[in-house]
């Protein structure tokens, strides 16, 4: 059987494992929650040294029964739960030949370099870890502020007063350093657990592997399969019994496999229109691809008007080709271009849920370097924003400049999804739309037909305050489109749609004001 070492999140210790290592010892397999060091000083590296202390210590029982000879060291199944999953693969790292598998439970994605910050959910957090100086531990949540990170579905007012008597405060540093890893145990079998409660399904991740950058490309490969628990974030105490079940599959090398096309990612596949290159110029963030020939539909000299297409995320950091560099924004902007208006697309820094505050200055200083360009009529300027930046539109929806003439969207998330309460109330395009008491510009609204449900929910929430407002919305629909339609498996239906979007939007930009 099965040998579990299990590490939960920021603040909680091995108490909380107790109901699952129950049930896991009562299956017959062995399991040993992890209580990572709590002393102010503590870091990452310290909690690393928890996880490999208690590795080493683990050794197969002398038994008579046993084939195997006395004190060979057993291959662990490790489980790293949010936060945890640092100090895990941090210790699989320094470990690979007693690792059988790491279990992602409702945690992220790290890669080496990365500190635990980037994915905490609570702003208050960022905030005082941004403040010079020793910060102090970060206090741990009273029962009525766990829901700040992650979904508290399934859990009794018993369960967060639980979680809040066996919490300590979480020491700083272990969110603030960086996590090293050399590699030795990168092809290592992999398990996520997905708590769906918090908006993360098998379907969405499947949809952004297959449209989305390509280190998500690793999700996958046959060694990494995924559950779903109808749970919020803390599925020990909400369904002791179906995590062991799981974690029982898992170990056994069940889970279900991503299925994606083996080519390369459709974030670096050709556009699905044949646009010609326009002359394109680079102006810190923001690259403007210029119409200087006479265009058949627009304008044969500038100044033009202008559409600035807003790239989706949360992406990583450092990403190649980056979003401006890619096939599908250069189509994007050169479709403008050829239709007489320059086509502009913004580098923003949205990498992580927490950053939306950060995207928006980004696009927002966009905006202004773009009606200061004297190519450009400042009077005539779109928005066009794309999936997961859907949310930095709320901005532009609470308060419109006049010249604002049109906002496009394609495939947005318009609402915060579940679990995403670290965005914050600011960025609920919903919430403005219903407060914008009829002042809203024109908005072009592509919509994938195969959206997945999570995300299509946001938008008929849109849709449903757009009537109720009587804002002007006018719909695209992709019947069979997936979410990414232009790269992934284009048709014919596809590319009408995206050349009536742009001629829509043009012609919101050619009308007099």
């Amino acid at each position: 059987m099965s040998l579990f070492v299990l590490v939960s999140g920021p603040f909680t210790d091995g108490r909380i494992w107790s109901e699952v290592v129950a049930r896991l010892r009562e299956s017959g397999a062995r399991a040993h929650p992890v209580s990572l060091s709590r002393q102010p000083g503590a870091d990452l590296e310290t909690h690393v040294e928890d996880v490999v202390r208690l590795i080493d210590s683990l050794e197969l029982p002398d038994s008579p029964d046993s084939a195997d000879p006395p004190g060979l060291p057993e291959e662990v199944v490790l489980v790293g739960h949010d936060y945890a999953i640092h100090p895990v693969l941090g210790a699989a790292d320094r470990r690979p030949e007693r690792v059988a598998r790491v279990v992602h439970l409702d945690a992220g994605m790290p890669q080496d370099g990365d500190a635990a910050l980037a994915l905490v959910p609570d702003p208050s957090v960022h905030e005082r870890l941004a403040a010079d100086g020793d910060p102090g531990p970060v206090p741990s949540p009273e029962p009525a502020q766990w829901q700040r990170w992650g979904s508290t579905e399934g859990l009794s007012p018993h369960h967060l007063e639980l979680l809040s008597r066996v919490a300590a405060p979480q020491p700083w540093r272990t969110l603030t350093q960086p996590l090293r890893l050399t590699g030795a145990a990168a092809a290592w079998p992999t398990t996520g657990i997905l708590c769906t409660a918090g908006g993360t399904t098998v379907e969405l991740v499947e949809a952004l592997v297959r449209t989305g950058p390509p280190h998500l490309r690793k999700l996958a490969d046959p060694r990494v399969g995924f559950f779903e628990l109808a749970t919020g974030h803390w599925p020990m105490l909400s369904c002791p019994d179906e995590l062991a079940g799981v974690l029982l599959r898992a170990a056994a090398d069940e889970g279900r496999r991503l299925t994606v096309p083996e080519e390369e990612s459709s974030y670096a596949r050709p556009f699905l229109l044949d646009t010609p290159e326009y002359p394109r110029v680079r102006e810190g963030r923001v690259d403007l691809h210029l119409p200087d020939r006479a265009a058949g539909e627009g304008e044969a000299r500038g100044p033009w008007p202008a559409v600035l297409f807003v790239h989706g995320g949360p992406v990583p950091a450092g990403l190649v080709p980056a979003p401006r560099d890619s096939p599908f924004y250069l189509g994007y902007a050169r479709c403008a271009a050829s239709l007489g208006a320059v086509g502009a697309v913004v580098e923003h820094r949205l990498h992580g849920i927490t950053d939306y505050a950060r995207a928006a200055d980004d696009v927002a200083e966009a905006v202004d370097l773009l009606r200061a360009d004297p190519r450009v009529d400042g009077q005539r300027i779109a928005l066009w924003i794309f999936s997961g930046a859907g949310l930095l539109a709320a901005d532009w929806i609470a308060a419109p400049p006049p010249w604002l003439r049109c906002l496009a969207f394609t495939y947005p998330i318009l609402a915060p999804l579940p679990g995403w309460g670290a965005v914050g109330p600011r960025f609920d395009p919903v919430g403005a739309l219903r407060a914008a008491a009829g002042t809203m510009p024109p908005v072009v609204l592509t919509r994938a037909g195969l959206e997945t449900p999570q995300i299509a929910a946001t938008v008929r929430e849109f849709t449903t305050a757009a009537d109720e407002t009587k804002a002007p919305v006018e719909i695209i629909d992709v019947p069979h489109g997936r979410h990414g339609f232009e790269t992934d498996e284009p048709t014919d239906a596809s590319r009408e749609a995206v050349l009536r979007a742009v001629r829509t939007v043009f012609a919101r930009l050619a009308r007099p004001s």
